[in-house]
């Protein structure tokens, strides 16, 4: 009774076409080795196979089977025990009676349990006190061992795999697959590319494979050869992604208590696995799944959704854990990368409505990768707004911050595409951080105006320019640091000329800012030249004026000694503070020595050229006159090099 009741649990799980046998040749194998079948030629056991199917047809034909019992052949009796002992011999070890070489004999083998599936479910069809009930209890006891032994053999196919596959085994795949399927509805290209190396299955195991599985699916055990095929095939997965250096055992208080550096290397590891099942494992699942159930398509769609949904849940459980970490400005680039690696994965498994939910937890982990990528985005803003130092930095050289922000958006803008996504479906989220984040500049620290002359007004390049424009500000409330009002220019131009370059050589970042803020820019750096000009070289050409030096018409010496003494002081004073300043962009550098060799260097030699002569006598010309117009050449050439310099000695 109990195997009864097992038949009847599988019978309604039959609801597949069983295949028909095709006749098979007269030279045809015995099945068994049985003594008691041993008198059986392989002809006869065509004839018994044959009489089966027309046993099969005559009970199904009957309309009222509760009133017509039909009388059980002799040979049904004989048709079982064959197929028993065919299997009592595959389990016996025989090196010689291996099941799985796909011989004639095991294709007989294979179409006999379908057969004898198929005269069960016949046969259960009759009341169960009929006299069909012990012959059905013996097809199914024969059914119950033959699905024992195939589910082993599929378990022990799934677990073995080959550890190389040449491109002949993949076209004999392919090749293979066809042919399985020239009765079902697909049937891959014959341009399509070989099967990666995952899973590496050679094609006979795969057609081995398919075989069983169409096997026990049509004898009512799709249940039992399902979940051997999840278990093989779960385990292989995580294999794979063992080799990749990877183990998903973190949870939602592991994140939170891991340092950053911990976590940080094992996102790496979590993304070379999320790219890994995107390119190789889950496309591999999905032809492998293809292949073994290729007549059933609504099942390997389930099998896929059961095996890839596991893994995929796992991935995004730590995904969302990992996004709800602290956000710093440097964690940016790495949810980036989250986000990309995730966003590949989608097209993956999308395209199938057993995906559906799947699909809907990814992208919704994607939403939450974007909301923290844009969080650690706009902490790049409170940073700048933070940073609020007391200290000049020595010779009005770079700010650290400016290198810093600069570099951050340099490589920020190498994800330019990825963020403008990011951007734009949180763009709400980005406007209320950035709202929450007091700017406290004065309008005219906003110089130069970056949001007149942006490119576009994309959310992504709205945050760009509003990071330039933070940047402006706390430089110009540093600037403010030096009590030189020349230094502070100095300070501005050096910070102003390296945006400027950072921004043209990034075309990235480039494209969001725009020629038009470039030439902007470089205006704006070039009246900080200007103004750094006036303010320390013009009292320097006063002091070349020839104005008040006549008296009467007359040259007035002792004034003319005077103004070369003043002349002399004011200049190594210059000299003397400005050989420390730091300008280390060289073309900067020495635009500035030419402009201000330019000015200086005319007006002094003509006023050493004009008042010389007004000299009692050379000793009293080297006394007043300490530097020639040459020296003070020279002198020029030294300036901003960052190094206090001694002062040239006499000529």
């Amino acid at each position: 009774m109990e195997e009864e009741a097992h038949l009847h649990k599988h019978n309604s799980l039959n609801k597949i076409p069983l295949f028909t046998t095709s006749p098979k040749p007269q030279n045809s194998v015995d099945l068994s080795n049985d003594d008691a079948c041993d008198d059986h030629s392989a002809h006869h056991s065509h004839e018994i196979a044959q009489d089966v199917d027309h046993f099969i047809d005559s009970i199904a034909a009957i309309e009222d089977k509760s009133s017509h019992t039909p009388e059980i052949p002799d040979f049904i009796e004989t048709f079982t025990k064959i197929i028993e002992s065919r299997v009592k011999k595959y389990n016996s070890g025989d090196a010689g009676a291996r099941f799985g070489k796909m011989t004639e004999d095991d294709m007989m083998f294979i179409h006999s349990v379908r057969r004898i599936s198929k005269l069960t479910n016949a046969l259960s069809e009759f009341p169960s006190d009929s006299s069909v009930n012990p012959s059905m209890n013996q097809t199914s006891a024969a059914l119950q061992r033959a699905m024992v032994f195939l589910e082993e053999e599929f378990r022990s196919l799934l677990e073995e795999s080959s550890n190389s596959r040449s491109d002949d085994a993949d076209n004999s795949l392919r090749l293979s697959v066809c042919s399985l399927k020239s009765q079902g509805d697909y049937c891959e290209r014959e341009d399509s590319a070989p099967a990666e190396e995952y899973p590496s299955y050679s094609a006979e195991a795969v057609a081995k494979m398919h075989e069983i599985a169409s096997t026990m699916i049509s004898a009512g055990y799709e249940t039992e050869c399902c979940q051997v095929y999840y278990i093989s095939r779960r385990n292989a997965i995580r294999k794979q992604m063992a080799r990749l250096d990877y183990e998903i055992m973190w949870n939602m208080d592991d994140v939170a208590k891991a340092a950053w550096e911990t976590l940080e290397a094992e996102i790496s590891r979590w993304i070379n696995v999320v790219r890994s099942c995107s390119d190789l494992i889950f496309p591999g699942e999905k032809r492998l799944g293809e292949s073994v159930f290729a007549h059933y398509p609504s099942i390997c769609r389930s099998s896929l959704s059961n095996i890839i949904r596991g893994v995929v849940i796992q991935l995004l459980d730590f995904a969302e854990a990992t996004a709800m970490a602290k956000r710093s400005a440097e964690k940016l680039f790495k949810y980036l990368d989250m986000y990309e690696a995730l966003q590949f994965l989608l097209p993956t498994i999308s395209g199938d409505s057993c995906w559906g939910d799947l699909v809907d937890e990814v992208s919704d982990a994607i939403d939450r990768i974007g909301e923290s990528a844009v969080s650690n985005f706009c902490d790049l803003e409170n940073s700048i707004k933070g940073d609020a130092g007391r200290v000049p930095v020595p010779g009005g050289a770079i700010h650290p911050l400016t290198r810093y922000v600069m570099n951050y958006l340099k490589y920020t803008c190498d994800y330019k595409d990825t963020l403008e996504k990011i951007f734009e479906k949180h763009t709400k989220l980005a406007k209320n951080i950035s709202e929450s984040i007091s700017l406290d500049l004065e309008k005219e620290s906003l110089s130069p105006h970056n949001f007149e002359t942006m490119a576009g007004t994309t959310p992504f390049s709205i945050q760009v320019v509003t990071v330039m424009d933070l940047l402006d500000g706390n430089l110009d409330k540093k600037s403010k640091l030096y009590r030189d009002p020349a230094l502070r220019h100095i300070f501005l131009m050096n910070n102003g000329r390296y945006i400027l370059q950072k921004v043209k050589g990034a075309s990235e970042i480039l494209d969001v800012m725009g020629d038009q803020w470039c030439r902007r820019r470089s205006t704006v750096v070039r009246q900080y030249h200007k103004n750094y000009q006036r303010e320390t070289w013009n009292r320097v050409l006063q002091t070349l004026s020839q104005e008040g030096l006549l008296v009467n018409g007359k040259p007035n010496k002792q004034l003319i000694k005077e103004r070369f003494k003043v002349f002399t002081a004011t200049f190594e004073e210059i000299y003397r503070s400005q050989t420390a300043w730091i300008v280390s962009d060289e073309q900067l550098q020495s635009e500035l020595r030419i402009s201000i060799a330019a000015v200086l260097i005319p007006a002094y030699r003509a006023f050493v050229g004009r008042f010389r002569q007004y000299m009692d006598n050379t000793r009293q010309a080297d006394k007043y006159i300490k530097y020639q117009p040459e020296d003070v050449e020279t002198m020029i050439e030294k300036l901003f090099e960052g190094n206090s310099i001694s002062m040239m000695r006499r000529k």
